[in-house]
């Protein structure tokens, strides 16, 4: 199974991740098929990166989001949709 999740990157005590589409079955920070996003928890949810086009491809071809994943996305929009209605 496919899963779209977070893959956790930086120095110790300072964590950032990458939202990747991987295998269920490899390593939290192993292989991964395809990286989709970038999320920082120390910086405001804005400055996170998601290539909603390619969420929107592995998720009709049957890629499941994890939990943690989906709030982050879910925030994301929100944040994103007040600057958006003000331009």
């Amino acid at each position: 199974m496919v899963k779209v999740r977070l893959a956790r990157a930086g120095a110790k005590k300072r964590p950032y991740y990458h939202i990747v589409v991987t295998d269920k079955e490899k390593a939290r920070d192993g292989r991964f098929i395809e990286q989709i996003g970038t999320y920082n928890p120390s910086r405001p949810i804005e400055e996170a990166t998601v290539d909603y086009s390619r969420l929107d491809y592995w998720v009709g071809v049957g890629a499941k989001i994890s939990d943690r994943v989906r709030d982050v996305i879910k925030q994301h929009k929100k944040a994103a949709a007040p600057s958006a209605s003000a331009s």
